[in-house]
């Protein structure tokens, strides 16, 4: 049964303000024992009239902490109005739009993208030393050079080997070759362990990275590995835009997904997803968190329900047909753009089912790309400078960049 459907306005509210009455009240409930409540009042007026129809507003101002994971055992129960609507969220994201099997997977809301990212890699990093006897030194992180730098940080943090593999600079794909050699540089380095990040639309290209070259070359090289997706850009787009992939849960070999709600689905900032296989974000659990019901397998520790529940209610106010509608009309208004670039022999890269264009900087004047906010690969010395392609750049408003070019 379909649990992603469109639901009208009132039946948003009904749900949200339901989910609010389950969770504790601070002013009518005794509660002595928790380090937390509703916003303060003083600051935060909590008697708005137009609070009774605005269900994200009320719950930032109820301030639920969704602390733990809500997929897995049991959570703190003062909560559990607002966590059910978080669960249903998991459940649509990794099966609806995953393709994953029913109950088959464990997540939460993040605070973006690259706590969800650095999620995967501690949880992997932990699997490979408690499971396979993996020493610290022997665990590396293998992913393309467009990848986003949370890949470097988790590195960073969590004090293990990273890899670069080089892309080709025309259109940024990945070949066997550099991958193969990329690994094999590594092994010799002491490498056994792999975590691989492979990209679902990088955040400068839109790129989208052939998953079957990093497994096929490290299955040949016999290397044990974990494999990672960040889709933090395109999760919310490339699975609408293209019908047939490897980057989603129908794909054994992947075992963990990021989205992040705050880019393409415009939710509040502070709203990465992180997903992942049954049996997995055990690896992260905290056991000192013995005070929180259910334990916390989270880095983030404490979370806003309230960004949860944003994530759900654009979701079901556009319903799976009405957000595959609005992809098209961006992919529409990129193929425009990409049209009008090739009739006036500009140099430009973009990624099937993508809704970035990335300009050569040899095409285009410095002046020019900063007047409209373009987003430079490099600010010390760009090659590329980026058009991102969201609902409110229309047509109307790229026609004045093509007309400069």
């Amino acid at each position: 049964m379909r649990i992603w459907k469109k639901l009208t306005h009132g039946e948003i509210q009904e749900r949200v303000f339901g989910a609010l009455k389950q969770n504790v009240n601070y002013y009518e409930a005794n509660i002595l024992g928790i380090p937390a409540s509703h916003l303060d009042d003083k600051v935060f007026y909590q008697d708005a009239p137009f609070l009774d129809h605005a269900p994200y507003l009320s719950t930032l101002i109820h301030n639920p902490n969704h602390i733990g994971c809500h997929t897995l055992g049991k959570s703190e129960s003062f909560f559990k109005g607002t966590q059910e609507i978080e669960k249903e969220l998991v459940r649509i994201c990794s099966e609806e739009i995953l393709k994953g099997a029913p109950d088959s997977f464990d997540g939460y809301v993040a605070s973006g993208g690259t706590e969800a990212n650095m999620q995967a890699i501690w949880v992997y990093r932990n699997y490979f030393k408690e499971e396979l006897g993996a020493r610290q030194e022997e665990i590396c992180i293998l992913c393309s050079e467009d990848s986003h730098y949370s890949t470097s940080k988790a590195a960073n943090v969590l004090n293990i080997g990273i890899a670069y593999v080089k892309v080709d600079d025309n259109n940024r794909s990945l070949s066997k070759e550099e991958i193969k050699q990329a690994i094999k540089t590594q092994q010799d380095k002491g490498h056994k362990y792999f975590i691989v990040i492979a990209n679902m639309m990088t955040t400068m290209f839109g790129s989208v990275d052939d998953v079957n070259l990093y497994t096929e070359t490290l299955d040949q090289l016999g290397s044990k590995y974990k494999l990672h997706i960040d889709g933090a850009y395109g999760g919310f787009f490339f699975p609408f835009s293209t019908d047939i992939h490897l980057l989603n849960f129908s794909n054994p070999k992947v075992d963990s997904i990021t989205l992040d709600a705050h880019k393409m689905l415009q939710a509040p900032y502070g709203t990465g997803i992180f997903l992942c296989r049954k049996g997995l974000i055990s690896y992260a659990n905290t056991k000192e968190a013995s005070y929180v019901e259910g334990e916390d397998y989270t880095l983030i520790g404490s979370r806003s329900g309230a960004n949860a529940i944003a994530v759900w209610m654009i979701l079901m106010t556009y319903g799976p047909y009405g957000w595959k509608e609005k992809i098209l009309v961006l992919l529409n208004r990129a193929d425009w753009l990409c049209n009008r670039l090739n009739e006036k022999g500009i140099a430009h890269y973009r990624q099937q089912g993508s809704n970035i264009v990335t300009i050569k900087s040899s095409d285009i004047k410095a002046e020019v790309a900063k007047k409209y906010g373009l987003v430079p690969d490099n600010h010390k010395k760009p090659k590329w400078f980026k058009v991102v392609i969201m609902e409110h750049v229309t047509i109307e408003k790229l026609e004045p960049l093509v007309g400069e070019l």
